[in-house]
């Protein structure tokens, strides 16, 4: 969910964008050297999300002087394979801080490709950093490639995609091959990968009129084109943020409102559906805002109508497969201020949390007021998190957020060491991984489907 512009909150009493805040960790240990079905690793601190591939996991991040770190861990075990120097280099603070790319190369085998700071480039050049690729497994290096600027690497099926010279008129985004860094093909301008398969690949081609587009990755040959503004109405503008996940065989888009500082008008937003074999829209739901902690829009989504005034109306959650409404509270059933949202692992009830204090809960599916007694809820563990710490870097970069369990009944947190939720986490074959509040990372092979959680 990176974006070209910083990033703002949302103006909802309801949603945060910031990241911080965390959870107590799952386990009290340190790694261990045979495979687990949970562990923890408080050796590192995680600042982005997190990769997998081949059986290692990787992230980005930061030492205690500030400076980002590439860092590979054993995806059964959480012990530390490597560790490498990593940099930003073009990135903007809405972005958030960039996790390395991890893409499976053969049986057992994988590569992750990260930003490295530039090296010995002689400073008279416009060379300010170096993407290099490694074995995931042992960290020797395979390839690397100068760059200007970037918004950093990301998988796009069997390859890598790498966005170059944001910051240039000559921006363009180039397919590569993970094992030898030669150029597949290429686009003109700045794009997002939003989804791949073994076959095709779809980018959000960032611009004044956005587009989402699907690529053969073999050939690069466009494969189907589909405006924004076709499914959310004419005066897109992605400066406000964006969000997409798959279900099935369809991508769900989200498009955050943005009001222009000059003009003072609000720009098209919503939630969307594309058939992800022909780009046709199989369902739209404009002028809704997406609200946070909640689900991703392909996955439990949990909106809130905006009318033509501005005027925020209740709270509905989403089927992300057909769009249609499957709980929702009124507006006149919102409680005042000072509170904050928070959903149970099931996320069958809205919980307004407040904290030290009582809250109250609804239930999504009757829309009826529940009893708070021995009712418990996943909201942001912070809500006014700092930015992260990070020398010689634009500031307003925050790390990932986390969340913690909280009673309704008090508004304090809880005691349990539980994983926070799958809507949350999401899956990766099986594992589901988090970082807690100092950074720490966590991670549980509870079964889980691959599935896309609150940041994708």
């Amino acid at each position: 969910m990176t974006r070209p512009h910083v990033k703002p909150p949302l103006a909802l009493a309801a949603a945060t964008l910031l990241a911080g805040g965390a959870l107590t960790s799952c386990s009290s240990s340190d790694t261990a050297d045979s495979p687990s079905k949970a562990w923890s690793n408080v050796q590192v601190n995680a600042v982005s999300r997190v990769t997998t591939g081949a059986g290692v996991a990787a992230t980005t991040s930061m030492r205690t002087n500030g400076a980002l770190e590439t860092v590979a861990l054993d995806l059964t075990t959480g012990k530390k394979l490597w560790a490498t120097p990593a940099t930003m280099a073009g990135r903007l603070p809405g972005m958030g801080v960039q996790a390395p790319a991890t893409v499976e190369t053969g049986k057992g085998q994988a590569v992750v490709v990260a930003v490295d700071p530039a090296g010995t480039a002689p400073k008279t050049t416009r060379i300010k950093a170096t993407v290099v690729a490694r074995d995931a497994k042992t960290g020797k290096q395979k390839w690397a490639r100068p760059i200007e600027s970037t918004f950093g690497p990301q998988r796009c099926g069997p390859y890598i995609c790498l966005s170059e010279n944001t910051s240039l008129k000559t921006a363009r985004v180039v397919v590569l091959d993970p094992q030898t860094g030669r150029t597949q093909w290429q686009l003109p301008g700045i794009a997002e990968v939003e989804w791949s398969d073994t076959t095709n690949v779809v980018m959000l081609r960032l611009a004044s009129h956005p587009v989402l587009e699907a690529h053969s990755l073999k050939t690069g040959k466009v494969v189907w084109q589909l405006p924004i503004e076709q499914a959310l109405g004419q005066g897109v503008d992605l400066s406000g943020g964006w969000s997409f996940g798959a279900t099935g065989d369809k991508l769900v888009g989200y498009v955050a409102p943005y009001t222009s500082p000059d003009t003072k008008q609000t720009s098209a937003f919503g939630l969307f559906s594309v058939r992800l074999d022909d780009g046709v829209v199989d369902w739209m739901r404009p002028s809704v805002v997406r609200v946070y902690p909640s689900g991703n829009p392909a996955f439990a989504p949990v909106v809130r109508p905006v009318d033509e005034q501005g005027q925020y109306g209740g709270f509905a959650r989403l089927d992300g497969e057909t769009g249609r409404v499957l709980g929702q509270i009124t507006p006149t059933q919102v409680p005042g201020s000072g509170w904050w949202l928070a959903f149970p692992p099931a996320m069958d009830k809205l919980g307004f949390l407040k904290h030290d204090a009582p809250g109250s809960a609804f239930d999504l599916k009757t829309g009826e007021s529940s009893p708070v007694k021995d009712t418990t809820g996943w909201s942001f563990c912070a809500t006014d998190p700092r930015p992260l710490p990070l020398p010689g870097v634009t500031p307003g970069f925050y790390a990932i957020a986390a969340l913690c369990e909280f009673d309704l009944a008090t508004g304090k947190r809880t005691s349990s060491s539980a994983a926070p939720p799958a809507w949350f986490t999401g899956g990766q074959n099986g594992w589901r991984l988090w970082r807690d509040e100092k950074g720490a990372l966590h991670a549980v092979n509870d079964g889980t489907a691959t599935t896309p959680g609150m940041y994708g």
